[in-house]
């Protein structure tokens, strides 16, 4: 029988699970709808299983700048022109390095007084220098290699570079191997180099290294040549040379555009054949017919004159052919002494040789053999030719006057030795 108090008891019953359901569902969160805009978060992958791939595409960082080059031809006989084209950063320069595989020594004697107004004396010297050695620049630089060339001996290799942009360009010399020697007026007399000093950092050693190309190749208009046409969209194309007489073997030629934009080297080859042979020490190729016949000519004026023809040959050498100053100094040495020994012979059959004034003069020169070598490598060529030539002219000017007919009539001793020797000579065809 359902009372009243049953009625109320399962009314409150009702009402307490329906409270009881209500706070459950508001403390469970409200699930989450994606909008559209914003894509959903992909789920974590599970232990053991890789995660998916994103469907969002990474940024790809732009490509480093790069300079192509490409040559005409690679190989030429005894030197040539070569046309050459590539692609550069656009808006920027363009330099080509050429230099050879094949290396010779170099010296340079550093005696202008500094800041201090003290000359620091110190001899540079490397056995590494490239035989061959230029930078080929943009035609519109072309103005600034003809102020180069006004300034003559004067120009400097930094500032040159600088102005002409090609800082980044100079980069195989730079890193040659240089001896540095701490001379003295004591050593240099005696023919030495002075103690060595160490070894230079790399600031210092790329500083000497201008200094010892300069010495090399002397002159501006040899290391900078405006052949390149560089376009405004970075194109560029021009004509390297290279030079008849050079060494043989590979040259190299890279494209530079800055200090890390660089091409790949490509490599040329130069092939010379007989007569042309190369002198290593020289790093120069010569047809050796014509200095056979030059000195042909030259042995017989100057054994006439007592000299061995050395005197005329060796600037004759310097003149005519790009040889450095040291190799024809050392090269005419033993030349002459054939032409000296066959000379002594046959003076010595005509009785024309004191031989107490030789062996006493003999004995100069032999000191002197000690010295020279050494003191011409702390000389320039061009230091070379200007106190050669000096002395060649003081001693023509001299000869020349001991000839004149008013010197020889106050001069009476002079006519009685040239007067003996009339007569030796003379007696000695007799024998004949």
């Amino acid at each position: 029988m359902i009372t009243k108090r049953n009625i109320v008891i399962m009314l409150l019953f009702l009402l307490a699970m329906g409270s009881y359901y209500i706070s459950a569902g508001d403390a469970q969160d409200p699930p989450v709808v994606p909008s559209q805009s914003t894509p959903a978060a992909p789920p974590a992958p599970s232990a053991g299983f890789p995660a998916q791939p994103s469907s969002a595409v990474p940024a790809v960082p732009p490509p480093p700048p790069t300079v192509t080059l490409s040559l005409e031809k690679t190989s030429v006989n005894n030197g040539g022109k070569i046309n050459v084209k590539g692609q550069g950063i656009p808006g920027k320069p363009v330099y080509l390095e050429v230099w050879s595989e094949n290396k010779v020594k170099s010296s340079f004697f550093d005696s202008k007084p500094g800041k201090d107004g003290k000359a620091p004396y110190k001899l540079y010297l490397t056995y590494s220098m490239p035989a061959s050695y230029k930078i080929y620049i943009p035609e519109s630089q072309k103005t600034v290699v003809d102020v180069l060339k006004k300034k003559g001996k004067g120009w400097n290799f930094a500032d040159a570079l600088k102005a002409l942009n090609a800082e980044d360009a100079y980069s195989t010399p730079a890193k040659i191997q240089i001896d540095a020697y701490q001379s003295t007026l004591m050593a240099s007399v005696v023919g030495s180099r002075g103690a060595k000093l160490p070894a230079l950092d790399e600031k210092e050693n790329r500083k000497h290294s201008m200094q010892l190309v300069k010495s090399r190749f002397e002159k501006a208009a040899r290391l900078f040549v405006p052949s390149l046409d560089v376009k405004a969209d970075g194109s560029f194309s021009g004509v390297i040379t290279i030079p008849e007489g050079g060494s043989p073997g590979k040259y190299e030629v890279v494209a530079v555009s800055s200090a890390l934009v660089r091409s790949q080297p490509v490599t040329v080859e130069n092939h010379i054949s007989f007569p042309m042979i190369y002198l290593s020490n020289a790093g120069t190729s010569l047809n050796m017919l014509w200095p056979f016949l030059l000195t042909l000519v030259i042995s017989i004026f100057g054994v006439l004159m007592g000299a061995g023809g050395g005197f005329i040959l060796n600037p004759l050498l310097v003149s005519i052919w790009p040889l450095p100053h040291t190799i024809v100094a050392g090269t005419v040495m033993p030349t002459v002494l054939f032409s000296q020994a066959s000379g002594i012979y046959n003076y010595s059959k005509i009785k024309f040789i004191s031989w107490k004034l030789g062996i006493t003069m003999g004995l100069a020169m032999l000191a002197g053999g000690f010295i020279g070598p050494k003191l011409t490598e702390m000389i320039t060529l061009s230091q070379f030719k200007f106190v050669f030539g000096w002395i060649l002219l003081v001693l023509a000017g001299l000869m020349f006057w001991q000839t004149t007919a008013g010197y020889i009539v106050k001069n009476k001793k002079e006519q009685a030795i040239l007067s003996e020797f009339k007569k030796r000579a003379e007696a000695a065809a007799k024998a004949k």
